[in-house]
């Protein structure tokens, strides 16, 4: 690497982060022991590379990190980058990790005979206001999107509204709370995602890690 200032890559925290270590440990990019403590409040963390460095932020702040030029490099569900759209963004590689699907649930009563290809308006509790209006805009359908960052289940049963767009991965959750998986938006998976100005300046050093990373990636 020959540039002085150090590249950021921004990963997220949660379960995607540990799936995603084993992919990022492979191809050769090791972090420094405190990225492994939990007991650590350090948010930026050196690596093997001198000129590489790692940040830990929340999923949907991986996109604007690097949208805004603040991060390099990062991984970021394909539902975060739908539902922000940032042309900044070029996402290369699908890593095949962090399966799981955006959908419409309900609560288990009122899907009995419920038909969503008949529904011409509807309105759900979501964090994702962008990707369901354009879902339904699709085929007609005007979606009423109450914005909620959590408890996205807490909804419908307190009737703030009759369903929800989240992400699914088991349905356990759902189940728990009473509601009923209705209708799939689109699968996801998570991207390993660059920014574009990013890659035209320092496209050896990203090109290196792009190819690292791929290999890596098919073999897991």
């Amino acid at each position: 690497m020959s540039s002085i200032e150090p590249m950021i890559m921004a990963l997220p925290k949660g379960r995607i982060l540990k799936e995603v270590m084993p992919i990022i440990r492979g191809a050769g990019i090791i972090p420094e022991p405190d990225f492994d403590d939990p007991k650590s409040r350090k948010l930026t963390f050196d690596t093997n590379h001198p000129l590489l460095k790692i940040i830990r932020v929340r999923s949907f702040d991986v996109a604007t990190f690097v949208a805004f030029g603040a991060a390099h490099l990062g991984v970021a569900g394909n539902d975060v980058l739908l539902e922000f759209d940032y042309p900044e963004i070029y996402a290369p590689l699908d890593l095949d990790i962090g399966h799981c699907r955006v959908s419409v649930a309900e609560l288990k009563s009122l899907s009995i005979g419920d038909d969503p290809s008949r529904w011409s308006h509807v309105r759900v509790a979501t964090k994702y206001p962008n990707l369901t209006r354009k879902h339904f805009a699709k085929r007609g359908v005007q979606a009423e999107c109450i914005k909620l960052n959590g408890a996205m289940e807490l909804a419908p049963s307190l009737g703030l509204c009759r369903r929800i767009v989240d992400l699914v991965s088991t349905g356990a959750t759902l189940k728990a709370n009473g509601l009923v998986e209705i209708e799939k938006i689109i699968d996801i998976t998570s991207r390993f995602i660059v920014n574009r100005t990013a890659f035209k300046t320092r496209n050896d050093e990203i090109s290196e890690i792009l190819h690292n990373i791929g290999a890596r990636k098919d073999l897991k």
